[in-house]
């Protein structure tokens, strides 16, 4: 028998590549039942269901359930990031600046540190604030280039202050 992780990657494989919708959500919703309302991962799985069928109000709740649940380190990262996008796509730019800050400042050097960026920087877009959005990213690219770090770390802290 297949192990419950196993399973759920297989619901997100079959979603692969299609709009998720009811049925996929009642998947979800049926291996996350195995583990019980108090369990951190299965609620994240809920919500990540909703969030990928375009319902972002009932992710944000699951989101911050499965937070306070506790998550360990591989899909606690992962569930800010996703949680922060779906303020982002409600509106809520303060609130999602808000976690994705708290993410980034204890991620530093994380593996999902790059994602955290670009959810940055789109909230800082959606925000009214394009310039400093692509500074973010713009910082976040540095560290992968070959040279020219010090002039481009420069150019992304100038176009910063584009917004101001």
């Amino acid at each position: 028998m297949k192990s419950w992780n196993e399973r759920i990657d297989e619901v997100w494989a079959d979603a692969s590549g299609e709009e998720v919708g009811d049925e996929i959500i009642a998947r979800i919703d049926a291996l996350a039942a195995e583990r019980g309302g108090d369990d951190a991962r299965a609620e994240f799985e809920r919500a990540g269901a909703r969030d990928s069928a375009g319902r972002p109000a009932e992710a944000v709740e699951l989101y911050r359930r499965a937070l306070a649940l506790g998550l360990d380190d591989e899909h606690r990262p992962q569930c800010v990031i996703q949680l922060a996008s779906s303020l982002r796509n409600l509106g809520a730019f303060d609130d999602a600046l808000a976690v994705i800050r708290a993410e980034e400042a204890r991620s530093v050097d994380a593996p999902y540190r790059d994602a955290i960026a670009t959810v940055h920087s789109l909230i800082l877009a959606s925000a009214g604030r394009p310039a400093q959005g692509l500074s973010v990213a713009l910082l976040a690219l540095v560290p992968h280039l070959p040279r020219y770090h010090r002039s481009m770390t420069a150019y992304a802290h100038e176009i910063a202050d584009l917004d101001a």
